[in-house]
């Protein structure tokens, strides 16, 4: 009979901007909801630049709250940077990733948490449908992931956000983990692990807007598929080796033809359009291969990947330092993918 894992602590990481409305009905139901399944629990939500009453909101929760923990970041770096740096402050022996919009239903964990148990290491949340969504947006989506599927072996599951469940040996092998661009959903797939799906529909956004406008999922889309595919390089290699085959055919046709028969080279139109096509051809290769030359940059560069303005709240490095006795092996575990040299400097009450 196998034995069932029992989770004696837990963090739950909300990246989020401008949540000030969303986040007083979230809490109470969350922290009700977390009570009933962990003994000690954390909640990181990482403010990414927020401009509204966020900050303050946050304050007035943390009084009626201790298990919140508030990472405000000094400016927008965007939502992986942030759900990063939530990942990196947790201390929890498994980690709840969602989002501040009760479009992730709380009650969910329960269900995560009960096949974490049977011995998976990640659970993630898929949506049963996307009917909410335009059709445009749905096509987009759709052929994404069959973009996505062309790469080495590596499968990113449909319709699979960042609502997830993750053993500690997953968040620790993400954080080991050494590039800067960081396209999570593809970042999931790749450190693999014994991962399972569970089915959801999302409910309504209960404030605001979605933030992914189309421009913005089109660069989000462009950074998962140059991270994690090399395709778009070898189709122009493809390409240009047939349209050389091609053009090289073409050219001894007229050679022949005007030996055999004398004609002369005509056809002054078809010309310019045939060197309006191949410079078109050339602009967009050079723009495939800049995006991969912008991602090179951006990783030699070595920026941090995101600035702690502040921290506010301790969460379960508070309990973990009222109880020091861990055992030597999960000590081990928790470090087992930490890189060398890795140091965090934060601030704290």
């Amino acid at each position: 009979m196998m034995t069932r894992r029992q989770a004696q602590t837990l963090s739950c990481v909300i990246p989020g901007l401008n949540e000030a409305e969303n986040l007083p009905a979230l809490m109470p139901v969350l922290v009700a909801t977390l009570r009933e399944l962990v003994q000690d629990f954390e909640i990181i939500f990482v403010d990414d630049g927020s401009t509204d009453a966020t900050p303050l909101v946050i304050e007035q929760l943390r009084q009626t709250y201790p298990q919140l923990v508030y990472l405000q970041l000094s400016r927008n770096f965007g939502k992986e940077a942030a759900l990063t740096a939530g990942l990196e402050a947790s201390r929890g022996e498994v980690v709840v990733c969602m989002d501040a919009d009760l479009q992730h239903p709380p009650a969910l964990i329960e269900a995560m948490l009960e096949r974490w148990s049977t011995g998976l290491e990640m659970v993630y949340a898929v949506r049963e449908t996307r009917d909410d969504e335009t059709w445009m947006k749905r096509v987009g989506t759709s052929l994404f992931y069959k973009l996505m599927r062309t790469s080495n072996g590596l499968r990113v599951p449909r319709d699979a956000g960042d609502f997830r469940l993750m053993d500690r040996c997953v968040v620790d092998a993400l954080l080991a983990l050494p590039e800067r661009s960081r396209f999570m959903k593809g970042l999931f797939a790749w450190v693999g692990f014994p991962s399972e799906p569970i089915y959801y529909s999302p409910a309504e956004r209960l404030h605001g807007v979605s933030r992914f406008k189309p421009a913005k999922l089109l660069r989000f889309a462009v950074d998962g598929l140059t991270a994690f595919t090399t395709w778009p390089l070898r189709l122009l290699s493809l390409a240009g080796a047939v349209l050389a085959m091609l053009s090289f055919g073409y050219g001894l046709f007229i050679i022949f033809k005007h030996l055999l028969y004398g004609d002369a080279v005509r056809g002054w139109a078809s010309l310019i359009t045939v060197v309006l096509f191949f410079a078109g051809v050339n602009m967009l290769s050079l723009g495939v291969v800049g995006e991969y030359v912008a991602s090179i940059f951006a990783e030699v560069k070595n920026r941090p990947l995101y600035l702690v303005h502040r921290r506010r709240g301790q969460g379960l490095a508070q309990v973990q330092d009222h109880n020091p006795a861990q055992t030597q092996e999960q000590i081990a575990g928790q470090n087992r993918f930490q890189p060398q040299g890795q140091a965090q400097d934060q601030q704290q009450d």
